[in-house]
């Protein structure tokens, strides 16, 4: 949990925020579901809280929360200082607490664990100041203060480690990459095709949905468009891999990789090849707003069944992109630019010199076979070469 937007006792209405949670994702922003008088709150910034569990209540005016939702009964771990629990019973109730204590022994609350790892400290060794010997964040920090690391891998040469440099959003990028590139089996395909006519497509746009929405279309919002139309005819391309096997995603919800501190995230186009340019822009642009904000909500980020991934921006003329997993695919945009091309004439083939895109599919080969991946990126160079016939 990051914090409370409103306190204790306070008024709230339906709509307004009242906390701001970190998930495997984002910084997300909860509102209100209902109006009244927040009360009976268990979780405190920098608490980790699983899903379900009940943090606070909205009461009517004089209403009391139940008294199984109090701090003292909760159970929740605090990282500043023990645990709170109930009070200790008699019989079977006890032997079940008395294990859970002993369970306890050894463990280390994630927040101190992050810690730890940033610092490089060996817990093994460490007695905690928690429950039955719980590591706590301040026992880490105490040793930081201390100097009293222990390197949990080999010297860093030439440089030192900054602590703390990763967010939480970065990490789970670094585990989630390496766990999509390890244990999906990647293949690549790439095209590279005439640009010309997605430009003056983009060039003819920007006025009119600039004048009636208010955004300026880019070259990413075409392609989303154009992409999500060719997906129409390779459902097997907007499929997922379940573990078990194929899954068929009845939606087209085109995902757009963007960079945020530390990382990335993939924010969706909902419905994707049902929405016009003007509209893929509008909610490109919030995306990218709230991206930027750490205010991306759950449904921004969920629920997409195929990426595209531009560094076109960024003068990157080739690349080739990680899968999101359980997504059969993503698509990798380089740069527009002038090259010198083999152009066919009434006098046979010569050199020429065109505004040309490269794009490199990466495929899932649990899901995709190679003349799959190949006929999906042949209608994605047909659609940019081509899109007036497409949209």
């Amino acid at each position: 949990m990051v914090s409370w937007k409103k306190q204790e006792g306070e008024a709230v209405t339906k709509g307004e925020i009242l906390l701001e949670v970190e998930t495997d994702k984002a910084v997300v922003e909860i509102e209100a579901q209902a109006g009244g008088i927040l009360g009976g709150i268990t979780a405190q910034p920098g608490d980790v809280v699983p899903v379900g569990q009940t943090i606070a209540w909205l009461l009517k005016p004089g209403e009391q929360p139940p008294a199984s939702t109090a701090p003292a009964q909760t159970g929740r771990r605090s990282d500043s200082g023990p645990a709170r629990t109930t009070p200790a019973a008699s019989g079977p109730a006890s032997s079940a607490a008395a294990g859970s204590a002993a369970a306890a022994r050894g463990r280390i609350s994630p927040k101190a664990r992050r810690l730890a790892r940033e610092h490089g400290i060996d817990t093994s060794r460490l007695s905690g100041s928690g429950p039955d010997g719980e590591i706590l964040t301040a026992d880490v920090q105490a040793l930081v203060a201390a100097g009293r690391t222990s390197s949990a891998g080999p010297p860093a040469i030439g440089g030192v480690e900054v602590p703390g440099s990763l967010s939480s959003i970065g990490r789970l990028m670094a585990e989630r990459t390496t766990q999509s590139w390890t244990t999906v089996p990647h293949f690549f395909v790439t095209r590279e095709v005439d640009a010309r006519a997605l430009n003056a497509l983009r060039d003819r746009l920007v006025p009119t949905i600039e004048t009636s929405r208010g955004v300026k279309p880019t070259h990413t919002d075409v392609l989303a468009a154009l992409v999500a139309r060719a997906l129409r005819k390779h459902p097997r391309m907007n499929a997922s891999w379940t573990g078990d096997g194929i899954r068929a995603n009845h939606e087209i919800n085109v995902g757009l990789a963007m960079a945020v501190n530390d990382g990335v995230v993939v924010a969706v186009l909902p419905k994707t090849d049902t929405a016009d340019i003007g509209d893929i822009a509008v909610r490109r642009k919030e995306l990218t707003e709230r991206a930027r904000a750490n205010k991306l909500q759950p449904s921004d980020v969920t629920g997409a069944t195929f990426t595209i991934s531009n560094l076109g921006m960024y003068e990157v003329d080739h690349f080739t992109a990680i899968i999101v997993p359980p997504q059969a695919g993503i698509l990798a945009v380089g740069a527009i630019a002038h090259r010198v091309v083999p152009i066919e004439g009434a006098d046979g083939v010569g050199l020429g010199v065109r505004p040309t895109i490269k794009v490199t599919l990466s495929c899932d080969h649990r899901v995709l076979d190679g003349a799959r991946g190949a006929a999906f990126l042949s209608d994605v160079a047909d659609a940019i070469r081509s899109p007036d016939k497409w949209l």
